[in-house]
């Protein structure tokens, strides 16, 4: 722990008993009814605790006194592609929210580098910043109805055509 921390502390709630990376910094938290949701530079921490990263969160949704969070769960891969899958959304009532929605909206769309809704076969490209790692990474989510096989050549095709295009720049 560096001295930094050792003098301030983490910025964490007391209570919480997720353990920071060394390169971790709290940005906002709020008490939930059973933990702590803590939004920090890598990620939001999920009561139990469990951090999940700023580049797994399909959707946060703020509405009357709770945060919504859909989490992405990777769902194998195509060539350099992250095939994703949404998991139900859990709802996380905040008495106090403080600034927890704000910094989770921010997070989440600056993890965004670019997004393409692909029609056929039914699903959504996105380039995304992974918090802590250099560069982006491909992920692809497709439809509940989509046809897995075409979006998994798709994603590959698409995955090649971004390398190569990085290669000549």
């Amino acid at each position: 722990m560096g001295i930094w921390r050792r003098v301030f502390g983490s910025g964490a709630p007391g209570g919480f008993t997720g353990e920071l990376a060394r390169d971790e910094h709290v940005l906002a938290s709020a008490a939930t009814g059973d933990g702590f949701l803590v939004a920090t530079t890598l990620g939001l921490w999920l009561p139990g605790p469990r951090r999940l990263g700023w580049h797994l969160v399909s959707k946060a949704s703020w509405s009357g006194n709770a945060l919504s969070v859909i989490e992405a769960e990777e769902d194998g891969v195509a060539g350099e592609a992250v095939l994703l899958r949404d998991l139900p959304a859990v709802r996380y009532p905040l008495a106090t929210p403080g600034k927890v929605p704000e910094v989770v909206h921010a997070r989440v769309t600056g993890s965004i580098r670019s997004r393409h809704r692909h029609e056929d076969p039914g699903a959504w490209f996105l380039q995304r910043k992974v918090s802590g790692r250099d560069g982006v990474v491909l992920q692809v989510r497709p439809d509940p109805d989509a046809d897995v096989a075409r979006v998994r050549e798709i994603a590959a095709e698409t995955a090649a055509k971004l390398a190569s295009l990085r290669e000549d720049s």
